[in-house]
């Protein structure tokens, strides 16, 4: 079952609009000058994250809060979720990761997202539903996880893809983060090659030579982190899209450098 949906075939959904940007506009605005009908606002910092701290910038959330936020938001286990951003899937993919990780056994991210629904002409509203809460019970361990103690080895025993910017990989430039490079080993991938200019996924064959590329292969443990655990996500989808389960180490690099003795490579 391929983790993406194409808008014809939304039928009886709960839809998430996940618009997020790291800076600029919160993504709330965007939702509020117009979203899918029926779709609520899921919001990453909030809902699909713990607050900031020695975890990283975007900690995994405990399970009470994240059930209570999705059942706030319509999210049932038993009906499917379909799960939007922008166009490129970024913020969704956080969502489809996180929904995985605590047991839901059907959520979809909208290849495309909302710039793709807009320009095929289908229905914008700028009316915010009335929701009816869920009944998700949020069960941990759906999808593999790394620490920071097991991040390191496996960036020089099996493939730890770096999913930031070549720009930030080598350390030339780090805009968030109090500490430039990554993590000894590790393999830059920037996530944003997963996707054509329009945002759409590239398809599973193109994706699947891409990884290989970079040493990912069936028989070797293959792990994602970013900056905190967001992009990483959405390497980890592109990489289910190829047919490779990876581990999604999710306090990522904002994680990494709060231990002053963890090592750090440049270049």
């Amino acid at each position: 079952m391929s983790p993406l949906i194409n808008p014809d075939d939304l039928g009886d959904s709960t839809l998430l609009d996940v618009r997020w940007r790291l800076v600029g506009t919160p993504g709330i605005e965007s939702y509020r000058e117009g979203h899918l009908p029926g779709a609520a606002f899921c919001d990453l910092d909030r809902d699909l994250a713990a607050p900031p701290g020695a975890g990283g910038r975007h900690p995994l959330p405990d399970a009470a809060a994240f059930q209570d936020a999705m059942r706030r938001l319509g999210v049932s286990g038993s009906r499917r979720v379909v799960v939007y951003d922008e166009a490129d899937s970024t913020a969704a993919a956080r969502a489809w990761w996180t929904l995985r990780y605590f047991g839901h056994p059907d959520v979809r991210v909208l290849d495309g997202g909302y710039r793709r629904w807009v320009e095929e002409g289908r229905p914008v509203t700028k009316e915010e539903p009335v929701v009816e809460p869920g009944d998700f019970t949020a069960r941990p361990g759906g999808m593999p996880i790394l620490d920071a103690a097991q991040a390191g080895p496996l960036a020089e025993e099996g493939v730890l893809l770096d999913a930031r910017g070549a720009e930030r990989y080598r350390g030339d430039v780090e805009p968030v983060d109090p500490v430039a490079g990554h993590i000894p080993g590790a393999v830059s991938a920037p996530t944003m090659d997963n996707v054509d200019p329009s945002g759409r996924f590239h398809p599973a064959e193109f994706l699947r030579e891409r990884f290989f590329s970079l040493g990912v292969t069936p028989e070797v443990p293959v792990g994602a982190y970013c900056g905190s655990g967001v992009t990483a996500s959405h390497e980890v989808l592109a990489m289910e899209i190829a047919g490779v389960h990876a581990a999604l180490y999710v306090g990522s690099w904002s994680n990494w450098v709060t231990d002053p003795s963890r090592p750090v490579a440049k270049g």
